[in-house]
């Protein structure tokens, strides 16, 4: 038998450090969606890895609607399947009640808990105690091409109205220059085009439910609301518009496509930097337009990290979370990536750093447009509810993705407005009874 060689001290030492690293490796796997903000933070992997070289991260990254499907589900019957999970303040304190999610209480001092806008903490706290951590968050806002504004003569208001954008929008509506008057939410999904279809909704004077939970989805507010919007989307929209979601909008707006797009005040920082924007020096932006009130005409929302309690990695999960949404991770992002492209919405201090300031023209409109939306006082009439865009119940998920489904049907013209908010009273009012909030 051929004797055994015996391995150097020296190899043999770095081999055991090597394996004893490797065992002591922690590998967690973060579930996000695939906007800008969130493939910045995957693009600083090695940055976080480097910093911590006992976890390794692996990165799930899917489209909004397959995100929230994929989460649910596996929060739900405790898969342990994510380490980190990207939510919102619909589902946190939902899911924090449940006791889904792991409180995120103890913070450490240095994470400066307290910088955070109080308006978000809330939002995504259950019994006072934070369940996630805010990345960045968001209100609504009007962006437009000032040049060709300019050059038809149109003076913005301090207020536009929905009216107002009709008018502009037939205007300045030009198909064979491949420009269309205004980009909107067309892709079917509770958080997709029923985001802003609610804002809309509440602006005109509508609600989702009155105060005994009776759904009210085929109200007058609802179908001016709907006929509005299917009229304005159809005549000066792009084609397609009922497959366009954030994303897809974020887009066509920085290629010049459209001439007005109402969206998240997240989309500021990118469609403001000039490598990622064609547009950015042609800009002006405004609130949210609004219609019979102002009340609920921009909303509120927060993208934040959470853990859910079935994650058996809970200690790095926290080391990641708390990295991802810290000061220094916006100093990191400002640093390599340009300042109009720091996490929006989120703390104190970004908001008081000069370097922002200066590079993000927009800075104190998206600050005071979150401070200013009121989750609690959203709707003319009073409603039951908490939110903005979203209705705090466990049951709006289901229903708000089946309500914007036949609103996309009525966009496409498989069904008449008045059809759709027919039938998707019916369904509402189905899910309310089995759900027990009607009789």
């Amino acid at each position: 038998m051929k004797p055994t060689r015996a391995l150097p001290l020296a190899t043999l030492t770095v081999a055991v450090a090597a394996a004893s690293q490797a065992q002591a490796q922690t590998e967690i796997t973060v579930a996000t969606v695939n906007n800008s903000d969130m493939v910045i933070m995957q693009s600083l992997t090695e940055e976080f890895e480097s910093a911590h070289p006992d976890i390794e991260l692996d990165w799930v990254v899917l489209e909004e609607n397959v995100l929230r499907q994929n989460l649910t589900t596996d929060v739900a019957i405790g898969g342990g399947q994510f380490d980190v999970m990207t939510i919102g303040t619909y589902e946190v304190p939902i899911w924090a009640e449940r006791g889904w999610l792991t409180p995120l209480d103890g913070l450490p001092e240095a994470y400066e808990v307290d910088d955070l806008l109080q308006s978000v903490r809330d939002g995504l706290s259950h019994d006072g105690v934070l369940h996630a951590l805010p990345f960045y968050a968001e209100s609504s806002m009007m962006y437009y091409r000032q040049d060709l504004f300019d050059a038809a003569g149109i003076e913005m208001p301090e207020q536009p109205t929905w009216e107002q954008v009709r008018d502009w929008a037939a205007e300045l509506h030009d198909p064979n220059s491949d420009t269309y008057g205004i980009c909107l939410r067309g892709k079917p999904g509770w958080g997709e085009n029923m985001a802003f279809v609610s804002t809309l909704v509440n602006t005109f004077g509508g609600r989702w439910f009155d105060e005994d939970w009776n759904p009210e989805i085929d109200s007058p507010a609802w179908q001016e609301a709907i006929e509005f919007y299917v009229d304005l989307l159809g005549n000066y929209g792009p084609p397609g518009a009922s497959s366009n979601g954030f994303n897809e909008n974020l887009v066509l707006f920085s290629r010049g496509n459209c001439a007005m797009w109402v969206d998240a005040t997240s989309a500021a920082g990118r469609i403001y930097d000039p490598s990622a924007s064609d547009v950015a020096g042609r800009l002006g932006f405004a609130p949210a337009p609004i219609a019979e009130t102002p009340k609920g005409a921009h909303w509120l929302w927060s993208w934040a990290l959470a853990i859910p309690s079935s994650s058996e990695k809970q200690d790095a999960a926290r080391t990641f979370i708390q990295w991802a949404t810290s000061r220094e991770y916006i100093e990191l992002v400002g640093e390599t990536q340009g300042w109009t492209s720091v996490p929006p919405g989120t703390r104190t201090s970004t908001y008081e750093d000069a370097r922002y300031i200066e590079a993000a023209p927009f800075a104190d409109f998206v600050l005071e447009a979150i401070r200013g939306a009121d989750p609690t006082d959203s709707t003319l009439e009073p409603s039951p509810y908490i939110g903005v865009q979203f209705v705090g119940i466990p049951e709006f998920q289901s229903i708000g993705t089946q309500v914007g489904q036949t609103i996309a049907s009525a966009l496409t013209g498989g069904v008449t407005v008045e059809q759709a908010l027919q039938s998707a009273q019916r369904a509402t009012r189905r899910t309310m009874q089995r759900a027990g909030y009607l009789d």
